[in-house]
């Protein structure tokens, strides 16, 4: 039975400090570049890019210290946690500063871990 596992899951953790979980398998860690698809997460230990495969796409991960989401052309959901507080934050290419939402410390708020990213659309 499929238990949605992140491929590689333990190597990315130990390699890139980047604890991914479970996902459906079209949101893929990739590296950054200037892809229609591509979806960047910037944090204050580096940031990261995943590429999306389908129109809707998920994964769940544990991710700390996020300032910052973008996304070159899909839009996306995720859901943040600074302490016991948790927020959705949506994205989407039309929104606001065309593509990159500050979050957490990046606006002015707590530290803020990333527990899911989706694509919407």
């Amino acid at each position: 039975m499929e238990d949605f596992g992140y491929p590689n899951a333990e190597r990315i953790l130990q390699e890139k400090k980047i604890k991914l979980i479970r996902g459906d398998g079209h949101l893929l860690l990739a590296e950054c570049g200037n892809s229609s698809q591509r979806i960047k997460i910037w944090t204050r230990d580096g940031d990261f890019c995943f590429q999306a495969n389908a129109k809707t796409a998920f994964v769940t991960m544990e991710v700390p210290k996020v300032f910052a989401l973008e996304t070159a052309s899909r839009p996306i959901s995720a859901d943040l946690t600074a302490g016991a507080q948790k927020e959705t934050v949506n994205v989407t290419k039309e929104g606001r500063q065309d593509g990159y939402q500050s979050v957490g410390e990046g606006s002015k708020g707590a530290e803020t871990t990333l527990v899911e990213l989706r694509v919407t659309g």
